[in-house]
């Protein structure tokens, strides 16, 4: 009977957890890396070390607290192999209410001669600021390069502080 109970008592709780998480997806389409620095390793021709930044646009926005993503940037580093790589990064976004959220991200990247073709992987919230101050979530992103930039789908989830 205990079993039950506490059984009982981790679904409802389960329950009222996700129930407060909400949905978002949104879509930004990212410029050139301006900087970016790839340096070689000297352990084998095709292995490098790099870090960029990129400005993004969100084209189709995500909607948090009543505000809709305006732009932001993304800063991270490469670990490149060949024609694979690993990234990992950390991304701020403007709202048009001027509140902003904190991002991290870490994937696998595709390459083709030393290209980005795409990326994709994993983020969650770090912070924010205005109302989205200790706002948590976290979720998952696709990017596809052309040659002025990427368009990255991003798809998660968020609870603002109580």
């Amino acid at each position: 009977m205990h079993r039950f109970l506490v059984a009982t008592a981790l679904m409802c709780f389960a329950a009222v957890a996700a129930s407060a998480q909400t949905k978002i997806s949104g879509t930004a389409q990212c410029g050139k890396p301006d900087p970016q620095h790839m340096i070689p390793v000297g352990d084998r021709p095709d292995h490098s070390l790099g870090v960029a930044q990129v400005k993004c646009t969100w084209t189709k926005p995500m909607e948090i607290a009543g505000a809709k993503s305006k732009d932001g940037v993304s800063t991270g580093t490469d670990d490149v192999s060949g024609d694979t790589g690993r990234a990992h990064g950390f991304h701020v976004s403007t709202m048009d209410s001027g509140d902003k959220f904190f991002v991290w991200y870490q994937g696998t990247e595709t390459m083709k001669d030393g290209a980005l073709v795409s990326q994709k992987g994993n983020w969650g919230f770090t912070g924010g600021s205005g109302k989205l101050k200790g706002i948590k979530g976290k979720g998952t992103y696709t990017c596809t390069a052309s040659g002025d930039g990427s368009s990255c789908e991003v798809e998660g989830d968020y609870e603002l502080a109580k």
